[in-house]
């Protein structure tokens, strides 16, 4: 078997070429490296890992703090964005009356027996009984009960708000009463070209100026047998996110 080997290996000495004893030698003393190779790194990588585990847990816990205290301060400049927004929006409104003040909407009524909300303002900013309220978009209400801090206002929705009323484009007279959810602008002449759409705006009355927007009509009932039809108006301002308001005296 020596001298098998010596064989071989002499013939591929003269032929300047390794033996195939050699290749194989070579490539399983190379298996053999790269399996302890792979083998000890996994062991030093696993013994790091257990041995860095408490710092992890603890860089996690921090991070965790950190997205947390980060959601919190976005939440709050969102809602600093958001009442700043407010305020630019009833500006205009401060500037057409400018004795009227601005107020807060703090409160909605839990039940439905009456459509009202509460402001932050009350007689001691010299807030009283039938004040108008406006919003940026249009008519909000008036004022139903003025306490010290704070006022009660009786939406134009409720069913005992009356408001006289315009239809814009033809300067035609009616009634705008509370509806729930809507206004009905009644006493409206038959002879009133009404038309889906016409811009509804406040007379001059006890508690508004002439001019401010009610809404929009978006059906119109009539009747042969009366003098009379009627209008169901979309009021202008969404008081389900009623914000900021403004108060005029009446």
């Amino acid at each position: 078997m020596a001298a098998l080997v010596a064989l071989i290996q002499g013939s591929a000495a003269r032929s300047g070429n390794p033996s195939f004893l050699s290749a194989a030698g070579t490539s399983l003393a190379a298996g053999f490296e790269l399996i302890t190779g792979t083998v000890t790194i996994g062991v030093r990588t696993g013994v790091g890992s257990v041995v860095n585990i408490p710092q992890l847990g603890r860089t996690n816990g921090q991070l965790a703090s950190q997205n947390e205290q980060l959601a919190q301060e976005n939440a709050r400049l969102h809602e600093l964005v958001t009442a700043y927004s407010a305020q630019l929006a009833i500006k205009p409104r401060l500037e057409e009356y400018p004795t009227a003040l601005e107020a807060r909407v703090i409160g909605f009524p839990p039940e439905n027996d009456s459509r009202s909300v509460t402001i932050d303002r009350g007689a001691q900013a010299k807030i009283a009984r039938d004040d108008g309220v406006l919003a940026a978009a249009g008519v909000v209400g008036r004022v139903a009960e003025a306490g010290p801090l704070t006022s009660k206002i009786m939406l134009i929705t409720d069913y005992t708000s009356s408001v006289p009323a315009i239809v814009q484009r033809g300067r035609w007279w009616g009634i705008a009463k509370g509806n729930l959810s809507s206004v009905r602008l009644e006493y409206v002449s038959q002879d009133a070209a009404l038309k889906i759409g016409d811009k509804v705006v406040t007379g001059e009355a006890r508690s508004f100026h002439s001019g401010a927007l009610i809404g929009t009509i978006v059906t119109i009932e009539k009747s042969d047998s009366s003098l009379y039809q009627t209008a169901i108006v979309k009021p202008a301002v969404d008081f389900g996110s009623l914000d900021r308001v403004v108060v005029v005296a009446k």
